[in-house]
């Protein structure tokens, strides 16, 4: 068999699920030289919806006969919808869930309630992001402007025997349109409110009887929502571009190569955070001469002492062959990538200069996948492949105290009245000013290196018509080689405030300086006076006897123990083997079946940020994170505690991902309908939790979710389709006993809604015979109600920390709506709003830094709207 062109850009479109939008059954067919065809086209797959060929198995089937659940959104309706970059994929696709957070760099894919990744540099998302068949490993280098798209296949599930790379929640495939060998192409203009201009344009040709190019680039800018009120500034804004090119070679004979070049720049004043609930410390902010919004989110005000600065570098290129030997066909596909992202906020979100944070990330891939695929007419076919994956991370990053931060941290420690951090210098023998000084309060450095390499396949078996068994294995080697060193400035969090007192008795009960007190001394007094040593540890140990132990709370940014060292290699050796089982069944021509059940992987990942801390089994720190009380413990007993050490995890061991579903497609004159249940569970799914200063990454026990997707597509009467889509989670942490929050097992995680609709109302009316069309769409996108996060660190118990959580919640309604009048001649002129009724919700919440019990949050934008002119040729 030869494969067509589409087809081959297709190859890594892996499986996951039944639920598709009208738009899924678009499939660009039209010729491009002809802008008469290419509106037909368009109009006739709006109409009618049209079936698309996909490789779901890595072979060429219609996606009604694809015994697999993965939702497929077309270009047109990309273009139609306004959705410009993967974050507004989610309105047209239930079971994902997009979100932004601090920075244009940090966004988080989730599908069917699991996924995580953004804002911690050594996590792999679980949600794997493939462009035009080549892994996107972290969620800065997915989010640019999607240009030239021919359809982005969400699917659903662990999808480890179709893809080499981690992928044990899902993944999402961006496929886009590849050269022609005929002339064509496309300009468009778009304004907005809030002054958006976003420009684009493409154009494809033969080079040659054999080779095709085609170039396209892209440039969106739109002034921000936010208004900085102090700086007289906007944020929330819009500034990137884009291009790429792309070489086709193909002359007729068995090789086939298509060779692609990107590079995109993001250069944005992004994101807004603003305060939802005002703590005890919000006070303090007003009397160092700051302010802030206090709890009114969606006023889209703020107060900032430094605009915040994203700028994101993302380019490379890929190469992928096709050669034909007789009934088998060779693929491979050579990429190569870097990153480059920095970004730096003021994380006290105040106009008081008290705490900035500057983080300077860069990532270095390198992609080869080797596949070989049958076609035989027998009753077996397969496939075989192999992955290599090697990554280089390299982060520098760092906190500054501004000039505000003395001040702030002073009345902080004394109730709101000056003078509590000059005694304790004074008492502790520092320079004056020296506690939370102006200027770099922490500074730090990570590195991974991640080498993996998989083997996959899949075997079809047919015994009988319209059944078809297929297996398929995954078996994976990962290995990351890490490093993470940390400088803490604070003269303060360089102390223990119980060693502190410890030391200072002992050195006035042998008559020498505290500078003198060694541990051989300590030791020695402990032995030769046991019993007066064991009063002065109850003493510092004692807060009514011990003052110091009241300022524990400012410590916040202690030492920090580098990896790796003689207790803690800095390594992870993970590798497993997965597998997946599967029967279709085709009942009648118009209504298929399967039943599948799959496994899934994702290796270890490591916490590169400012709270990784070693294992329980290294260390036990002593009372108040006493090092001369401690036990003994690896880390202690070779001499490797600093002060005020504690335990947490420096990785996350691996995910393990199952699923159980079942799924029926029908496919019927005016209705199409898939329906799907599914019982998936990922065991030691690795949780990343914000806690005020860094990130707790731990494992999860287990997670589950069950559930069902359900869509339909209806055309009662030719010009009109309707979609809709529905999707039901039941979301339990089944074990959940080592979390941030204390033990979950047996709650519903949160941010997961039970209910998603996805719904759209698409009419084409056409003027007569002259191939002019108008084309509306309406579409409706619902989350039903549900608590954000799981819990909050910033209080004083865990209990009181989800009891704040509880109060908030999030419910989505949006609405969007677009109106194109498509002319013969390939002028298009469209109206467009996202957002209509101005629906806002927050997103996600958070501890404020450094202020303990406060809460900030990120709200959803607000409405867009504007028009597009766009010329096809």
């Amino acid at each position: 068999m030869r494969f067509t062109a589409s087809v081959r850009t297709l190859l890594l479109a892996g499986v996951a699920g039944v639920a598709f939008p009208a738009s899924a059954f678009a499939q660009d067919a039209a010729d491009p030289a002809d802008p008469a065809s290419a509106q037909a086209e368009a109009a006739r797959q709006i109409e009618t919806g049209g079936e698309i060929i996909v490789t779901a198995t890595k072979r060429e089937q219609t996606l009604q006969e694809t015994p697999v659940s993965v939702s497929v959104t077309s270009g047109e309706t990309l273009e139609r919808a306004e959705i410009r970059d993967l974050i507004d994929l989610q309105t047209v696709a239930p079971s994902l869930r997009v979100s932004q957070l601090q920075s244009s760099a940090n966004t988080t894919f989730i599908i069917r309630g699991f996924g995580n990744g953004a804002n911690n540099a050594g996590i792999e998302p679980s949600v794997g992001v493939f462009i035009d068949g080549v892994f996107r490993s972290r969620s800065a280098g997915q989010i640019a402007d999607i240009a030239n798209v021919s359809r982005v296949e969400v699917l659903r599930g662990p999808q480890s025997t179709l893809f080499g790379k981690n992928a044990s929640a899902g993944v999402i495939s961006v496929v886009t349109r590849e050269p022609q060998f005929d002339f064509g192409g496309s300009v468009s203009a778009t304004y907005g409110n809030f002054d958006q201009m976003v420009l684009k344009g493409d154009v494809t040709g033969p080079l040659t009887d054999s080779l095709a190019f085609s170039l396209d680039g892209s440039y969106n800018k739109r002034d921000g929502y936010v208004e900085v009120v102090n700086l007289d500034e906007r944020i929330n804004e819009r500034d990137r571009y884009s291009v790429r090119g792309q070489l086709l070679f193909e002359n007729g004979g068995p090789l086939r190569v298509r060779a692609i070049a990107d590079y995109s720049k993001i250069d944005e004043l992004c994101c807004f955070a603003g305060n939802v609930m005002a703590g005890p410390t919000v006070p303090l902010i007003f009397a160092v001469g700051g302010e802030i919004v206090p709890e009114d989110l969606f006023s889209d005000r703020t107060y900032l002492d430094t605009l915040p600065v994203n700028e994101i570098e993302n380019y490379g290129g890929s190469i992928q062959a096709d050669l034909e030997l007789g009934a088998l066909t060779l693929t491979s596909i050579t990429a190569y990538r870097e990153l480059r992202s920095l970004s730096q906020q003021d994380v006290d979100f105040s106009s008081a200069d008290v705490v900035s944070e500057l983080r300077d990330q860069a990532y270095d891939t390198f992609t080869q996948e080797v596949r070989i695929a049958s076609d035989f007419d027998g009753p077996f076919n397969f496939l075989l492949g192999g992955f290599y994956f090697n990554e280089k991370v390299d982060q520098t990053s760092g906190l500054t105290n501004g000039e505000d931060a003395r001040l702030f941290f002073d009345l902080l420690a004394g109730g709101g009245v000056p003078g509590t951090l000059s005694t304790v210098e004074a008492a502790l023998g520092f320079e004056p000013n020296s506690i939370f000084a102006e200027g770099p309060t922490t500074s730090e450095h990570f590195t991974l290196d991640n080498e993996a390499y998989s083997i996959f396949g899949t075997l079809d078996f047919q015994p009988i018509d319209g059944l078809t068994l297929t297996a398929g294995f995954n078996y994976t080697k990962d290995k990351k080689d890490f490093t993470l060193e940390q400088t803490s400035f604070d003269p303060l969090a360089n102390v223990n405030l119980v060693d502190a007192v410890i030391v200072g008795q002992i050195a006035g009960a042998l008559g020498i300086p505290p500078s003198s007190v060694d541990a051989a001394t300590i030791a020695a007094f402990q032995q030769a006076n046991p019993a007066a040593f064991q009063m002065i540890a109850a003493a510092a140990t004692d807060p009514d006897t011990n003052p110091l132990l009241a300022l524990q709370p400012l410590q916040f940014l202690p030492p920090f123990l580098g990896v790796p060292n003689a207790v803690e290699p800095g390594r992870t050796r993970d590798d497993d083997f997965s597998y997946t089982l599967r029967a279709a069944f085709d009942v009648t021509d118009r209504l298929n079946a399967y039943v599948t059940y799959a496994t899934g992987f994702k290796a270890s990942s490591v916490n590169l940020s400012r709270d990784s801390r070693p294992l329980p089994e290294d260390y036990t720190p002593g009372p108040y994170g006493s090092t001369i009380l401690a036990p003994s413990s690896p880390i202690r007993d070779a001499g490797l505690a600093v002060p005020n050490l504690t335990t947490g995890t420096r990785f996350a061991g691996p995910e393990e991902a199952e699923v159980y579903e079942v799924g029926l497609k029908g496919d019927f004159p005016g209705v199409r309908f898939n329906l799907a249940l599914f019982d998936q569970t990922l065991e030691g799914f690795q949780s990343n939790v914000f806690t005020g200063t860094g990130f707790a990454l731990a494992n999860a026990g287990e997670q589950s979710t069950r559930g069902f997707e359900f869509d339909t597509v209806v055309q009662p009467v030719d010009p009109l389709v309707l979609t809709f889509a529905l999707t039901h989670l039941d979301p339990k942490y089944d074990s959940f006993p080592n979390s941030t929050l204390g033990d979950l097992s047996g709650r519903r995680p949160a941010g997961i809604p039970a209910w998603t609709i996805a719904t759209s109302a698409t009419y084409t009316h056409e003027f007569g015979m002259s191939g002019n069309a108008l084309i509306g769409r309406l579409d409706y996108y619902h989350e039903s109600n549900t608590q954000i996060t799981d819990g909050l660190t910033g209080f004083d118990t865990d209990a009181e920390g989800m009891a704040i959580a509880r109060l908030f919640r999030r419910e989505v309604n949006q609405v969007n709506a677009s109106l194109t009048l498509a002319l013969d001649m390939g002028l298009e002129l469209s109206a467009f709003v996202r957002n209509l009724t101005n629906d806002r919700y927050m997103t996600q919440i958070f501890d404020g830094v450094a202020q303990a019990g406060t809460v900030s949050g990120y709200p959803n934008q607000p409405r867009t709207y504007g028009g597009t002119v766009r010329f096809k040729f």
